[in-house]
């Protein structure tokens, strides 16, 4: 059975669930399912986050977390700005933001839980380079948080998880032997490169595209991203999957749209004044 059939099955069995929990994501209209509530996703994760900062070591660089709860406190403001002047339903308004450094040089990471709650590690403060470089990561990585996408892919696993017993149903069972046989979950590879990765190097992608414009917002110069991702792609160079294995772009994909939409963000978005 191939994807599109496995995707009409899923359809017409959990239309009315589709149908229900259809919504779009912020300024780029990008339809989404979302059936687990949201609220119950920002209790657990901020449950794990509380956990993240009892076994990690927090950074004793008092400067750079200033830096990162400066930088984040002007996002809060002018995201919620933003959609207020526009006259829509501000998606932070549920949040409970707060900012930690993680001791790790090692890592070249961050990232955003549901409901706010943002970690950087140490180790891509190398990379960021400046203020510019360090809005756009947390502009990135706070898009996750904006656009609900933690609430996209739980609630898209579990339809998942659902729909691949049906398609074992589907095929009598065989599916089952073949993992049987092979010693591998099939249907998950199938489903995680066919289906899951595309889906989320699009949330990558639409991330890259709404941090852009949440730094710009802000009042960062966004022409620091593309040059940020030439950094990560040198210090990343050879370690690389390739992207059909991938839940991110490629960099060299990212700075090309990046390039593509710099301008146009720089004219749209231009820095909110807050009175």
């Amino acid at each position: 059975m191939n994807r599109r059939k496995f995707l009409n099955y899923s359809s017409c069995c959990f239309g009315g669930v589709i149908i229900n929990g259809c919504s779009k994501a912020p300024i780029t209209d990008r339809r989404q399912l979302k059936i687990i509530p949201e609220s119950k996703l920002n209790a657990q994760a901020a449950q794990i986050y509380e956990k993240v900062k009892e076994k990690e070591k927090m950074s004793d660089d008092i400067k750079s977390l200033n830096e990162i709860k400066d930088i984040g406190k002007k996002m809060e403001e002018s995201i919620s700005e933003y959609f207020y002047r526009a006259g829509l339903n501000d998606p932070t308004v549920n949040f409970s933001w707060e900012y930690i450094l993680i001791d790790n040089k090692k890592i070249k990471n961050a990232w955003c839980m549901p409901g706010g709650k943002i970690a950087i590690y140490t180790g891509i403060l190398d990379v960021t380079k400046n203020i510019d470089g360090l809005a756009s990561v947390m502009g990135h990585e706070i898009a996750h948080a904006v656009a609900k996408h933690s609430v996209e892919r739980a609630s898209r696993g579990a339809l998942l998880q659902t729909g691949t017993s049906l398609l074992d149903i589907f095929s009598g069972g065989k599916l089952a032997q073949i993992n049987r046989a092979t010693g591998m979950n099939t249907v998950g590879l199938l489903s995680q490169i066919g289906i899951m990765n595309p889906f989320s190097r699009t949330q990558e992608s639409e991330a890259d595209y709404l941090g852009m414009i949440f730094a710009s917002l802000s009042g960062y110069d966004v022409r620091e991203t593309k040059k940020l991702w030439e950094r990560m792609k040198e210090a990343n160079k050879g370690k690389e999957p390739p992207q059909f294995m991938s839940t991110h772009p490629s960099s060299s994909k990212r700075i090309k749209d990046l390039k593509e939409w710099e301008n146009s963000v720089i004219l749209d978005y231009p820095p909110i004044v807050l009175s």
